[in-house]
């Protein structure tokens, strides 16, 4: 059970690694992202925050992980 679960660490950490990272050029690019004077957003404050959050879970995943392993 334990190395299952070092598994399910690794491979979410994984996942956050791969996914997170290519959705920010879709939030920077998204209309909605700045106003009328070029200044971002809420939209892309929220979107950023979330990504960041994200990784920084995908972070303690691996840690977590390898932890778990030793």
């Amino acid at each position: 059970m334990v190395i299952f679960a070092a598994v399910v660490l690794l491979v979410n950490a994984l996942f956050n690694f791969v996914v997170w990272p290519r959705f920010y050029p879709r939030i920077a690019n998204d209309p909605r992202a700045r106003d009328a004077a070029g200044t971002r957003t809420a939209f892309y404050r929220v979107h950023v925050v979330l990504i960041t959050i994200a990784l920084v879970l995908a972070v303690a995943s691996v840690v977590a992980g390898v932890v778990v392993l030793l």
